[in-house]
């Protein structure tokens, strides 16, 4: 063999060791980005699991606000609805679906305000306390899974990514964003006091 065949040769063993190290990194990303996806579904389960608990609790003083518990019971359900963790529009949806349960949860605890057994009763404030635990797990949860989205959509969509991933049916995956109406509101500690 000549030696522009060696150069020829060598070239392409480089083409296809760096077109083989792409693709792998793109395959831990997606896989490290499922991975902070199950750590927000296990976050999320937690919300999903304390909401019978709040309600069962604001429904004994809150008998004007059945509206307000039915949707959040009904937000509650369509978000934990199963989806397909390969399919970003699933994935999407799904994590759509999960932030809007966040606001609804807000106007609970708001619409308890008005209620002065409910606000002290210590189940209701157990409960809040558990739920601003599990909120704060789940913006963690939320950080970690962004930036593995970010790493695995910035390495697809940065050339040659884009053609390897296209090739081997990776795909950009959504980035999870609380809704708008999610800010907490602020508490007062003249409530607590007597």
């Amino acid at each position: 063999m000549n030696p522009s065949g060696w150069l020829w040769g060598g070239a392409l063993v480089v083409v296809l060791i760096s077109v083989y190290a792409w693709y792998a990194g793109m395959v831990r990303k997606r896989n490290k980005a499922l991975q902070a996806l199950s750590g927000i579904d296990i976050q999320l389960r937690k919300r999903f699991d304390l909401i019978p608990n709040v309600l069962k609790i604001a429904g004994r003083f809150m008998e004007h606000e059945r509206d307000l518990m039915k949707e959040l019971t009904e937000l509650r359900s369509r978000a934990m609805e199963v989806y397909d963790k390969g399919d970003p529009g699933s994935v999407e949806k799904h994590l759509a679906a999960a932030a809007a349960v966040q606001p609804a949860m807000t106007n609970i605890f708001a619409a308890a305000e008005s209620y002065p057994e409910l606000r002290s009763s210590d189940n209701m404030l157990a409960a809040q306390h558990t739920y601003t635990e599990v909120e704060g797990h789940l913006a963690a949860a939320r950080r970690t899974y962004n930036a593995t989205v970010e790493s695995l959509n910035s390495s697809i969509q940065i050339f040659p990514g884009n053609l390897i991933a296209a090739l081997a049916g990776i795909k950009v995956m959504p980035f999870y964003e609380e809704s708008v109406g999610a800010a907490k509101l602020p508490v007062s500690a003249g409530d607590y006091l007597g």
